[in-house]
């Protein structure tokens, strides 16, 4: 596999979007070496497979290592399957539930399914950490636990709040960075990857690497991605996610969600627009050259294309158009201004609209697969909503009630 550009041309590709490196100094090493050898560097991510899909949270990681691979560098997909039995601490207050091996596995298949809509299979290493975690003695354990102190576990800021907070932090959790370091070990990996939340356990497998004699890995953490809501990071879990498995249609429309300001950032971290068609974009944007929702309809087109193809992407496009402009939005739909507010339950929005009489009549809505914001069907009658000054959006209920939700 060949490497084509100058080492610090490829530098300084890879740090565009990067949150964070360690260290520029070492990965620029690394670069010129592989460049003088013709060897690729080994460049790893790794994805437990706690839930059956893949998000466009866990693009932005996958297209930097699609970066590494259209410079001629080999990357690893690391499938956590023996990870995901610990559970990843990061973040959590608390201790998380076991996931069966069954469960696992089923994650795991739709991963290596999922995992091509972005990357280039044909230069992609799929590995699975139970290969060699599953042959690990009580010893090769102990022997992997010698190699950090609880004083530096204690560290971790998730780990650290627990502990103050007297909140209990079980001895396995302790494990999962320790695997995940022992995981660089195994696949003799140059670079890893992840997002900000995981800078701790890479850091972890630099010091693993040295203490089994190997060279330490450069780490590379990419931005965290906001979920639809803006606040939190995307996650299933929270239901503010895009699924890399959506249909056409979802996904669409859930782009068409997003607030004008969640959609530059959306760009920033996912689209494959270069440096200077962003700034365009923004600068067109600020001076209203660019109205907003067709700078969405763009990125909503994007998403369909990539993961679904040219036909679903230009199917997604006439329909919003079949329901949202020829329906005449806005003159033809009621509008519905209210302020801002965090919280509020579809239904009782339902009702302030005026799309039903009382909440209980819009979770009937919601039970019978009757509801959709934004051409998106709504299946939870519980769904909160964030509304943000500036949102609009269309409810619509029933076959012919419909209101242009407005956020002031």
């Amino acid at each position: 596999m060949a490497v084509f550009l100058e080492p610090r041309e490829q530098l300084k590709l890879i740090l565009r979007g990067a949150a964070d490196v360690v260290s520029s100094d070492e990965l620029l090493k690394k670069l010129e070496n592989s460049f003088k050898t013709k060897k690729p560097l080994r460049v790893k991510a790794g994805f437990d497979p706690t839930k059956p899909d893949l998000h466009l949270g866990h693009t932005v990681v996958m297209n930097k290592m699609r970066q590494f691979q259209d410079l001629g560098h080999q990357v690893i997909f690391l499938i956590g399957d023996f990870t995901a039995l610990i559970g990843d601490p990061t973040g959590k207050n608390e201790t998380r539930p076991a996931l069966s091996r069954e469960e696992i596995n089923e994650n795991s298949k739709t991963y290596a399914k999922q995992v091509f809509k972005v990357l280039d299979e044909s230069k992609t290493e799929i590995s699975y950490n139970s290969i060699w975690m599953d042959k690990f003695t009580s010893a090769d354990f102990i022997k992997l636990s010698a190699q950090y102190t609880v004083a530096r576990m204690i560290e971790r800021d998730d780990f650290k709040q627990r502990f103050e907070k007297q909140q209990p932090i079980s001895i396995h959790e302790f494990l999962y960075p320790l695997v995940q370091g022992y995981d660089s070990v195994a696949l003799k990996a140059d670079v890893e990857l992840g997002g900000t939340d995981q800078r701790f356990n890479l850091l972890v497998g630099r010091s693993i690497q040295k203490s089994y004699g190997i060279d330490s890995q450069c780490i590379l953490t990419t931005p965290l991605l906001e979920g639809l809501d803006g606040i939190q990071k995307m996650s299933k879990s929270l239901g503010n996610y895009i699924a890399v498995e959506d249909s056409p249609k979802d996904m669409f429309g859930k782009t068409m969600r997003l607030s004008d300001e969640l959609m530059v950032r959306y760009y920033e971290l996912l689209s494959d627009l270069s440096s200077v068609e962003f700034e365009k974009l923004k600068t067109d944007l600020a001076n209203g050259s660019k109205h907003p929702r067709d700078a969405k309809v763009e990125l909503a087109q994007f998403f369909v294309r990539r993961f679904h193809g040219e036909k679903a992407a230009e199917s997604a496009l006439r329909e919003f158009e079949e329901i949202f402009v020829k329906k005449g939005l806005p003159d033809e739909i009621p509008e519905y201004r209210m302020a801002a507010v965090s919280q509020i339950s579809i239904s009782n929005l339902m009702s302030q609209a005026g799309l039903c009489s009382s909440n209980s009549e819009a979770r009937r809505l919601i039970e019978s697969k009757a509801v959709e914001i934004d051409s998106v069907k709504v299946t939870d009658p519980q769904l909160k909503l964030d509304l943000k000054s500036g949102e609009s959006f269309v409810i619509k209920a029933g076959k012919k009630r419909f209101a242009k939700v407005v956020i002031t």
